[in-house]
């Protein structure tokens, strides 16, 4: 494996990180060079000039390996999470190493999840770099680093298969260069329209620009402590929950939609499947929310139950009531919500949507072949057939995910944390959801969680953005390297 050709990547990897925090600077210096200044500016250095040496001394090549591929992948999230916790840990206040590495992995990963008892106390500065950290992640460490690289065609051919799933490149028909705009294209135009929108409903222009961050990339985290909630608006709850949910569809549909005016988006059974999906659970939750006396009347118990289910299902997480402690019927659908997902193509966590509709026709067709063991029946998404390998790998996929998942609720456990902590919050740092239920619900946070529990959660948060294979293959090279 080429160390040398991997630092070359991960160093523009660096520079990227060390950009924004040195733009985080200039929204510092703008509101009366806050507390933040210091930080940013020592933390944007250091990360710049760690990510320009390997540029310097390491020769541009072309001829990558896939092994070196997913060692660039990998590292370049944890790279990102390491340096990005600096400016909290210099900055300091709540911020120990753990609740920095915490924090940092939340953003980059697009989780939500804070360890902060009080983010309205974090300086203009430091509040724009934890949202950039969401902006970063959201469409990918490694997305972003291939606009600026030298090398056009293997290598981009390589990394954008690394990083977009084969889910999600079912509906995009373009060369890997143009996929790579198609996707910054429409993840730019919808922070653009977010943040118009949100400042025309009503929201300061400083916390509509956070909030867009967090909206397009289905991040979560807010500049108010009490989450949308603070805002007690219903237009900035309809911006948010509309373009929340325009976030969670697949990129290239959109792109679709929008530039060509093709109808595709509507004629897929996969996007038909997920606002299916919302309509029922908003309104199961909205009876249930009346009957149980937790909303006076229907009007505001859809208004709630709506954005909830909007806000989860895309696995953003922003909250605009205490989900912990609604009746356990919309518990549990909310917690199938966090665990289904959106669609592939978009930036949210979660199983993705379309495996769940994978996996149900894959159980159609083996129930038809108990029935009729002669009959050949092939699996569609659409017009589209699914290969008997695909279907196989999201069957896999699934079981290793829920595997996932209960050892991480076992693991937390041990801390002695109880079973809705422990369940709930192992699922929404899989799903990369950020809030869970009971002591972590949505107007609560991960303060109180042991240190080792909070890297813990940070290791799951990774294992569920990278979509758990990535990680296990390179440890299978290197200890097929070893061996």
């Amino acid at each position: 494996m080429n160390i040398k050709l991997i630092s070359r990547y991960l160093g523009v990897t660096l520079i990227f990180n060390g950009a924004f925090m040195l733009l985080s600077m200039v929204v510092s210096i703008l509101n009366g060079m806050d507390s933040s200044f210091s930080p940013l500016l020592i933390s944007g250095f250091i990360t710049t000039i760690v990510g320009i040496f390997p540029l310097i001394f390491v020769r541009q090549s072309e001829d990558i390996r896939l092994s070196e591929g997913f060692a660039i992948t990998i590292l370049a999230w944890c790279l990102s999470c390491i340096f990005g916790m600096l400016p909290y840990l210099l900055w300091g206040g709540e911020f120990t190493l753990a609740n920095a590495f915490f924090e940092s992995v939340s953003g980059f990963t697009t989780t939500g999840a804070t360890i902060l008892n009080d983010i309205e106390a974090l300086p203009k500065g430091l509040i724009f770099w934890r949202s950039s950290t969401h902006f970063i992640g959201g469409v990918g460490v490694v997305v972003f680093t291939l606009l600026v690289l030298p090398t056009m065609s293997t290598f981009r051919f390589k990394m954008t298969k690394m990083e977009i799933s084969s889910l999600s490149k079912e509906n995009y028909r373009f060369r890997t260069k143009e996929l790579i705009r198609i996707i910054l294209s429409v993840y730019l135009c919808i922070t653009i329209f977010t943040h118009v929108a949100l400042c025309l409903a009503g929201m300061p222009a400083f916390d509509a620009i956070n909030h867009a961050f967090s909206i397009v990339s289905t991040g979560g985290f807010s500049t108010r402590n009490a989450s949308i909630m603070a805002f007690d608006s219903f237009p900035i709850e309809m911006v948010v929950t509309c373009f929340t949910l325009i976030s969670g569809l697949h990129f290239g549909l959109l792109y679709s939609l929008f530039v060509s005016h093709s109808t595709k988006i509507f004629k897929s059974p996969v996007i038909r499947f997920f606002l299916l999906s919302i309509v029922i659970s908003t309104l199961s939750i909205s009876f249930n929310l009346v009957h149980s006396d937790m909303a006076e009347n229907w009007i505001e118990a859809l208004r709630m139950a709506l954005f909830q289910v909007v806000t989860i299902s895309t696995t953003t997480g922003f909250a605009t009531a205490d989900t912990s402690v609604w009746p356990t019927f919309s518990i549990l659908i909310l917690l199938y919500l966090s665990i289904q997902g959106a669609c592939s193509g978009s930036t949210t966590g979660g199983l993705k949507v379309d495996r769940i509709w994978i996996l149900i026709q894959t159980i159609k067709v083996q129930m038809t072949k108990l029935l009729h063991p002669t009959s050949v029946v092939q699996i569609k998404v659409g017009n589209r057939r699914i290969d008997s390998d695909l279907s196989l790998s999201v069957s896999a996929f699934v079981a290793l995910y829920f595997f996932m998942i209960i050892i991480g609720a076992i693991v937390i456990s041990a801390w002695g944390l109880d079973f809705m902590d422990s369940f709930t919050s192992s699922v929404s740092m899989m799903a990369n959801v950020g809030p869970a239920f009971g002591s972590c619900g949505s107007l609560e946070n991960y303060s109180h969680f042991p240190g080792m529990v909070k890297v813990f959660l940070s290791l799951q948060m990774l294992l569920g953005r990278l979509e758990i294979y990535p990680l296990l293959m390179i440890l299978s090279i290197f200890r097929v390297r070893r061996g």
